[in-house]
């Protein structure tokens, strides 16, 4: 990257979803971190930042804590953009159902509920933020995650150990369990003949080099992979012209057990071998 062009984060999303979380993995990976700052002030805390010779990247945390000055977030934004700032906006979401067991086991009121129910506080900054949500660099579902799960998350696409230009998350998942929201693109690998029918290979896994050979082995494994390969080069020119270096892929099967995790895995495989910085989770290994 250009030393001249300064790198900001933002980091939003919804109250309950793991900001804080995310933020203290950014933090731990040297990165500058400001919380609820007013997007007023963004302009001038990056002007400060740039006088600092230890400050190469921020990251802010913008949510709707910030109430009336939320909404001038895009403004903010537009204008930081006109200058020699490269900006990521990291939009953490989950499922209502999840937000609400989080909110209610630490005892604490939603934000924005007022003397309301917690669901209507959800309502109203799902409302709030759903511009914001359109334009984010990457979307990241928090509702089948661990701390530790969205730690390896935010360290596989903010690394200091490199820098790259474009980078893939490989998402495997079971469709039983739903399509991951946070998803660019959605492969459906139930087309492939399903292992768990299989006894021997029913009690293993895609990561297990059995399930693996049996499903890539079977026709039209290797066709798709090679397609899907294909359309992601296509579309990663286009991705960059547009400026979005974080995309996440999404392959299922049923239970998100067998075909997707092989398939993920191969594919992952074939994204590294032509240099695309690339991380593989298994969203539903081991719901089973």
């Amino acid at each position: 990257m250009d030393d001249s062009v300064f790198e900001l984060t933002v980091l939003t999303g919804m109250s309950g979803a793991g900001r804080t979380t995310a933020a203290r993995a950014l933090e731990d990976l040297g990165w500058f971190v400001i919380d609820n700052l007013p997007p007023t002030l963004m302009s001038d805390a990056i002007d400060l930042a740039r006088r600092s010779a230890d400050v190469k990247r921020m990251a802010v945390v913008v949510d709707t804590r910030g109430r009336s000055f939320f909404a001038q977030l895009s403004q903010s934004l537009a204008e930081v953009a006109s200058g020699n700032t490269r900006i990521n906006i990291i939009f953490l979401e989950a499922t209502d159902e999840s937000l609400v067991r989080r909110f209610e086991s630490s005892r604490r009121p939603h934000p924005l509920q007022g003397e309301q129910r917690i669901i209507d506080g959800l309502a109203r900054e799902r409302e709030l933020l759903q511009d914001i949500r359109g334009v984010a660099d990457q979307v990241i579902d928090t509702t089948s995650l661990n701390v530790h799960d969205l730690r390896r998350r935010i360290e596989a696409a903010f690394s200091l150990d490199s820098n790259p230009e474009f980078h893939i998350t490989v998402l495997s998942f079971g469709f039983k369990y739903g399509i991951p929201v946070d998803a660019d693109m959605v492969a459906d690998v139930r087309f492939l003949p399903n292992p768990y029918w299989d006894e021997q290979l029913r009690p293993l896994t895609g990561q297990d080099q059995a399930v693996s050979e049996s499903v890539l082995e079977r026709p039209g494994a290797s066709s798709f992979l090679d397609h899907f390969e294909d359309l992601l080069a296509t579309m990663r020119e286009g991705y960059l012209r547009e400026g979005k270096r974080l995309v996440t892929v999404a392959i299922g099967c049923t239970g998100g057990k067998h075909r997707s995790v092989a398939m993920t895995e191969a594919l992952a495989e074939r994204f590294r071998g032509v240099g695309i910085d690339t991380v593989v989770f298994h969203r539903d290994l081991g719901r089973e």
